[in-house]
């Protein structure tokens, strides 16, 4: 049985950022270690080329009479910059008391290695194990998964099927309380550009003459959201389902301290929906924000490049939630802006990435679907029992505010709903300098995906 601590600390080593072409060596270093590593534990590996990065495949077990599932991971990761707000370089890991710290230790190698670790475990002591798992890792999660959609499209017929698929991309409150997520928000991401001059202008020629796209997109922008926080846009809301009463039941137990999570984000005072608390806001309603927004001179000094700028742009992003349909979203958004705009500018709205949301309900619930699948069910009962036996507390069943895209986009293609076990913690600093991972989660995280694997391969 190898080492899962030193075996993440070598996969860390490989620069795996996929939107960088300049890390190309890296993204191929990580592709090979951990193909080779399924390889070295009894799997078959097929490596799927793609336009960009390669989706590996690696699958044990024939019987059609076992159940079936498939883990997901990504082996890509987010860039590492800014390097100067490290503590340690951001691709040589570093263990510091219970934390490993480098890029990608929590999103995803390591919760990623962690079912791999508990996958070679299960099969040291039971290489004929009566299940059938296939490991699907690609290597463009943080690019948003550009080729996922057509390779599930090509291998349709094989991954459908599975029973369901088993991943950990989510999140948990603290090191003893796991949540199972189950509802991910969707996204609508696009940018505004606005035009008036030619070129760049001197502010004291042509002051006064023309409208600064600066503050036309300014204005615009102003007007997408109310005084009472909700998104001022006709029939945004419109689709949005009523939350179920056990979902609040959920949430309260989750943690209700505003005080404590106000000092956590380290501000004034909550902008939150009106209706909802900033709990509920950030997983049961939709959102617009203002990503980035820019125009002009940016430079130091006030008088160095007093110009009026010919174009000004702002970057905005949609968190949706079930029932909202992306491309809808998008005409309402798009519709919106076009009226508000003023008539002396030109404006162009670039389409960027989009993805729709996705609920699962757990067995037992008021909406339950009548039709759920029986292995997906005994999933979510297995994943229940064994986190209840390894961190000493039953799980919560939460929708998260984040976003997985192609967890909807396996549930169309494949028709296969996903049990998502969360392992990393709010201080793990995804997507920030100093990122890290909580050994002692992952160790934990070990024995429940042993557990929940055993205890379906087991009937």
């Amino acid at each position: 049985m190898f080492d899962p601590i030193e075996k993440l600390k070598e996969f860390i080593r490989y620069p795996s950022v996929s939107a960088d072409s300049n890390f190309g060596e890296g993204m191929l270093g990580a592709q090979t270690f951990l193909s080779n590593l399924l390889a070295s534990i009894g799997f078959e590996v097929e490596v799927v080329k793609t336009d960009l990065h390669p989706i590996i495949l690696a699958s044990r077990g024939s019987n059609p009479e076992w159940p079936y599932v498939i883990i997901y991971g990504h082996y890509d990761v987010q860039p590492a910059d800014p390097l100067n707000l490290w503590d340690s370089p951001a691709f040589e890991p570093e263990q510091r008391g219970e934390r490993l710290y480098g890029r990608g230790t929590a999103d995803n190698k390591g919760p990623l290695m962690t079912h791999v670790a508990a996958v070679a475990k299960l099969l040291e002591r039971d290489p004929d194990l009566p299940l059938r798992i296939t490991f699907m890792v690609e290597g463009e999660e943080e690019m948003g998964s550009p080729s996922f959609p057509k390779f599930l499209e090509r291998y349709k017929d094989r991954l459908g099927e599975a029973d369901f698929v088993f991943l950990s991309d989510t999140g948990i409150p603290n090191e003893d309380q796991v949540v199972i997520t189950c509802g991910l928000r969707g996204l609508v991401l696009f940018d505004i550009e606005v035009t008036t001059a030619k070129s760049d202008l001197h502010s004291g020629l042509h002051g006064g003459v023309l409208r600064n796209p600066i503050q036309a997109l300014a204005e615009v922008c102003a007007t997408l959201h109310g005084p009472d926080g909700r998104v001022n846009i006709p029939g945004f809301y419109d689709d949005v389902l009523d939350v179920e009463p056990w979902e609040r039941d959920e949430l309260v137990k989750y943690g209700t301290d505003t005080a404590a999570y106000k000092k956590f984000l380290g501000i004034p005072e909550f902008y939150a929906a009106e209706g909802f608390t900033p709990f509920e806001a950030v997983r049961f309603m939709p959102t617009l924000d203002f990503n980035g927004i820019g125009g002009g001179y940016q430079g130091e000094g006030s008088k160095s490049k007093t110009v009026i700028p010919s174009t000004a742009f702002a970057k905005v992003s949609c968190r949706l939630v079930a029932n909202q349909d992306p491309k809808k979203i998008r005409a309402l958004l798009y519709d919106a802006i076009a009226a508000r705009m003023p008539k002396d500018v030109t404006f162009k709205l670039i389409d960027q990435h989009e993805g729709t949301p996705y609920v699962v309900v757990p067995p037992n619930r008021t909406n339950t679907p009548a039709d759920q699948p029986p292995v997906l069910a005994k999933g979510f009962r297995a994943a229940h029992s064994a986190i209840t036996d390894v961190f000493g507390k039953e799980p919560l069943y939460l929708r998260e505010g984040g976003s997985v895209p192609i967890i909807a986009d396996i549930k169309r293609v494949l028709g296969l709903d996903s049990v998502m076990f969360g392992l990393f913690l709010p201080e793990d600093n995804l997507h920030a300098p100093n990122e890290s991972f909580h050994l002692g989660v992952m160790e934990r995280g070990l024995k429940v995906s042993e557990q929940v694997l055993g205890k379906l391969a087991r009937g």
